[in-house]
């Protein structure tokens, strides 16, 4: 069920409307419960991602696995990230796949931040955020 978080512009309430189908969503006239105004904001609320079986079985939940990590194993970081990405279905782009590659070769993480470019997270190529958030 698709469920919405709204800020009431009117009493300044948060709430969350939750409706049967997107149509139904899509048809509705939104109002707060409280105070019945119709001058909401639609907030951007968390998001849940589902993990497969295979990643709720597998290394990421294994504590010997999550040992590795501790004592900074590159190539355990890079078996990690590597299969969390192609759980995600998410491309990353070429400098986070360079990344992960390096840290399976075993490369320091350290020498591997410093030959990054100094580019802020989320950047784009240009340097630029892509606005406000």
């Amino acid at each position: 069920m698709p469920s919405y978080d709204f800020r009431c512009n009117a009493c300044g309430r948060r709430f969350v409307l939750t409706y049967k189908t997107y149509a139904e969503y899509d048809a509705a006239e939104h109002t707060c419960p409280h105070c019945h105004s119709a001058d909401l904001t639609r907030l951007i609320s968390r998001v849940a991602i589902a993990k497969s079986a295979h990643w709720g079985a597998g290394s990421g939940n294994d504590p010997a696995f999550l040992d590795e990590l501790e004592h900074s194993d590159p190539r355990a970081l890079g078996r990690l990230l590597r299969e969390v990405t192609e759980e995600s279905g998410e491309d990353l782009g070429p400098e986070f796949d360079e990344v992960v590659t390096r840290l399976e070769r075993g490369e320091d993480p350290e020498k591997i931040e410093a030959d990054l470019p100094d580019v802020p997270l989320g950047a784009s190529d240009d340097g630029s955020t892509g606005g406000d958030l």
